[in-house]
């Protein structure tokens, strides 16, 4: 009883707002304002409830309203200013002008009617509030802050979108299929299915836990493995230390190089690509050969990164099957195609200096615009397949882009930020497998130093990657590649053309 009173006493100095779902398309909605505010209360509400029936009322309408009103039957639009008729039969009414005292008038007929009333921008008159909502399929949560900060709201929206995965809808069909299954009373019932998810939570939780020790345990006893057998060889066998001197130099630096890109990959999941590929071009390295040893080197890395990410359940089985196919066959052509014209790799060089340097100027202008859901309905992108078969043509021609073209476009498109890298992380393990394979069947020489040195500093990397980049702002990083990808690429076209001018 005490613990009862002291709950109520909490909720009494905090938020008393009582949350409600409310079935929009069983209530007659006006909305009065079709400007900007409008626009955005209209778009939350068709969001969640594309059936509702809403009276849209105003004297200005953006062109973005009458796009969006075609799209939706039961909304109907009077280009005109409000009358007090117009409030006949309404049940919930939206106010978003910005004409205050218009707001009081019609906010004093309408409580008249008995009807209830949100006023935008203006929480001391309103009776309800249009929240954050996060939807997940038949996932919905609702966010509010009792009208203190809209702003800490959308936040917590965005962290929750991104934390919670798409196949949550899938969870939720499966325990509504173990619902109906379950036969007794409602206590039982109740029993049964807290026992279902606790079980699932525990299993994935401790699936997560064990993978994540695993993994690293295994990485070290990898790591010691190989430091004690170089040791070894370095004391024990003359030969050994003698071939190690005549190595040739490119490998310690593709080395060193494709364990930064490598780390660098793991901070912002993308751009390693375009980094090595860069290096390797300011290395002498030609474009095809250069492209080669990269995609060789991302099989490996992106194996692991993308069987980490399907261990810890961030991969979107349908996005993927919809990205590899068209990916795969992209980069096949991609391919083929560069290595048709390696024999003109000094006029091919210029042309894929200018490409990362694009890159180098996109990843630049995403540091400083972070990627932001649309705020428009049914916002994802659709246009999949022809999105993987871009980017797996641009990654093989360029040696990068697969993460810099599709994780950008399915972020920005809505998709979510988790799922998305996961997804792409795996596919990109099937991209650089195929351009690999292709470009070795098409070349005729190949500098391996430079394929080890990337393959061996990359996988170093893969597994510490994401704990290191933990520690580094996100932003600072993509300021820094896309810098020096400038730089580096720029550098490369003037030498270009100052080896044609003389």
């Amino acid at each position: 009883m005490k613990t009862l009173k002291n709950d109520i006493e909490a909720v009494e100095k905090g938020n008393q707002l009582f949350p409600i779902f409310l079935k929009l398309q069983n209530f007659n909605t006006l909305l009065v304002g079709a400007g900007n505010v409008g626009l955005e209360k209209l778009e939350a509400m068709l969001y969640n409830s594309p059936d509702a029936k809403i009276l849209v009322v105003a004297d200005k309408v953006l062109g973005t309203v009458h796009q969006l009103i075609s799209n939706y039957p039961t909304v109907k639009l009077q280009e005109r200013q409000f009358e007090e008729a117009d409030l006949n039969g309404i049940e919930l009414l939206v106010l978003a002008t910005d004409n205050k005292e218009l707001h009081h008038h019609i906010r004093t007929l309408a409580k008249a009617k008995g009807i209830l009333v949100n006023v935008a921008d203006t929480p001391e008159l309103c009776d309800f509030y249009l929240g954050s909502i996060v939807k997940k399929g038949n996932l919905k949560i609702a966010i509010s802050t009792n009208g203190k900060s809209p702003t800490v709201a959308k936040r917590l929206k965005q962290v929750l979108s991104e934390s919670i995965p798409d196949e949550i809808d899938e969870t939720l069909n499966q325990m509504s299929q173990l619902r109906n299954t379950l036969k007794g009373d409602f206590a039982y019932k109740l029993k049964k299915m807290n026992e279902a998810t606790a079980g699932l939570i525990e299993e994935k939780e401790y699936k997560k836990q064990s993978f994540k020790y695993l993994s690293l345990i295994l990485w070290a006893i990898g790591v010691l493995f190989v430091a004690a057998t170089f040791a070894t060889l370095w004391h024990k066998e003359p030969a050994f230390k003698s071939y190690l001197e005549t190595v040739n130099p490119y490998f310690y630096y593709f080395l060193i190089a494709g364990f930064i890109f490598a780390m660098i990959d793991g901070a912002i999941g993308m751009s390693y690509g375009v980094t090595s590929t860069t290096f390797s071009l300011s290395m002498g390295i030609p474009p095809a050969s250069a492209s080669t040893a990269v995609h060789i080197s991302e099989i490996l890395s992106c194996g692991i990164a993308g069987w980490m990410h399907h261990r810890m359940g961030n991969i979107n089985k349908k996005l993927f099957k919809l990205l590899v196919i068209p990916g795969i066959i992209g980069a096949v052509i991609g391919a083929y195609l560069l290595s048709s014209l390696e024999y003109y790799s000094m006029y091919t060089k210029p042309f894929i200096s200018l490409y990362t340097l694009s890159l180098g100027v996109l990843i630049l202008s995403k540091a400083f615009n972070p990627f932001k859901r649309d705020k428009t309905v049914n916002n994802k992108i659709t246009k999949i397949r022809p999105l993987g078969f871009f980017g797996g043509l641009i990654d093989a021609v360029g040696g990068g882009g697969w993460g810099s073209i599709v994780l950008s476009s399915l972020i920005a498109g809505g998709r979510n930020a988790r799922t998305s890298l996961g997804t792409v992380k795996l596919s990109r393990f099937f991209i650089s497998l195929t351009s690999s394979l292709t470009f070795i069947a098409m070349l005729n020489t190949l500098n391996w130093s430079a394929v080890a040195g990337l393959v061996m500093g990359s996988a170093i990397a893969a597994p510490i990657a994401a704990r290191v980049s933990n520690k580094i702002s996100a932003k600072t990083i993509m300021i820094s590649v896309g810098i020096i990808i400038i730089i580096v690429s720029i550098r490369s076209i003037i030498m270009f053309g100052l080896k044609i001018m003389g």
